[in-house]
């Protein structure tokens, strides 16, 4: 997408982290935002947020994870503007007890993060690229999946399975779009560390969804080591601006850090050389990707 002045985004995930700051991103540069959240109270405040600076929007309270709540996501987009020129995927959640090893991970677990985490970004594909393919006017889609979904270690892994699953999801729409030769481009968003809430995600899991009494937590000692990574790492601000640029480039993968590069690098070589891989934990790959730590910063 060349112009962004006078069209329409609709962004998921957006009352808060990376998708508040792609609101607040994309309307500055012009756009009319529809902001959809889980939480109507968190959508209503990036609105708000918006509206100050003089950004046309309104909010959508919308769970990825049911299709029919994508589908009138849609309908509200459509019904208010006629039009969407840009859909950010950007939903997404982590379970608690990320160090977890995959026998000891709650079925819940793997439901509610594939639910929301791949068919979240199913259901907006599903529901919203046929509408505008038919506007047959350029367009963009963007995918938040995570460096996760690129790497493999022995933790987080409901979390990152849905991740390699969104991943290639989006490839295929990427292959498919080209294939056509349709004036959509797609983004893949894999980020680092951010500075966000994503892992407060507990406060909206649902109740059938919790897993049972026998479930580990997070250690304190791990929860501890977690909690000061995120508080430095990137701004939500920094990932948007990222974004903006690959929408403006027709820029398909988006890394914002080079932190994981030699763990991506490595993994793709023992697939091709069909030798045993020699995955590092996921509290070490987190570890290099810090400030001090990164040779450089896309």
């Amino acid at each position: 997408m060349k112009i962004l002045d006078g069209r329409v985004a609709v962004i998921t995930g957006a009352g808060s982290g990376m998708g508040a700051a792609m609101a607040r991103r994309f309307g500055a540069a012009g756009m009319k935002i529809v902001v959809s959240d889980i939480d109507l109270s968190a959508a209503q405040s990036t609105v708000a947020t918006l509206a100050a600076k003089g950004v046309e929007a309104f909010a959508v309270k919308t769970d990825v994870a049911e299709s029919d709540q994508v589908r009138a996501l849609a309908d509200a987009a459509y019904e208010c503007y006629g039009a969407v020129h840009l859909l950010c995927n950007n939903a997404g959640v982590v379970p608690a007890g990320r160090h977890r090893l995959v026998w000891e991970t709650p079925l819940e677990d793997w439901t509610w993060s594939n639910k929301v985490n791949c068919m979240g970004v199913v259901h907006g594909i599903h529901h919203f690229v046929p509408r505008m393919l038919a506007q047959g006017e350029e367009g963009h889609v963007v995918t938040t999946a995570s460096v996760a979904g690129l790497v493999s270690s022995a933790g987080s892994v409901a979390y990152s399975a849905a991740k390699h699953a969104a991943v290639r999801v989006t490839e295929a729409l990427y292959a498919g779009l080209l294939e056509r030769q349709a004036p959509i481009g797609v983004t893949l968003l894999c980020p680092g560390l951010v500075n966000t809430r994503i892992y407060e995600s507990e406060r909206s899991r649902p109740a059938e969804l919790l897993p049972g009494a026998g479930a580990a937590p997070e250690s304190p000692e791990l929860q501890a080591v977690a909690d000061q990574l995120y508080r430095s790492a990137i701004s939500p601000d920094d990932v948007a601006e990222q974004v903006l640029q690959a929408v403006l480039s027709n820029q398909f993968y988006v890394l914002t850090t080079s932190a994981f590069d030699d763990a991506i690098r490595d993994r793709t070589q023992a697939v091709l050389e069909r030798r045993n891989p020699a995955f590092a934990s996921l509290l070490s790959l987190v570890q290099r990707d810090q400030p001090s730590s990164q040779k450089e910063r896309p």
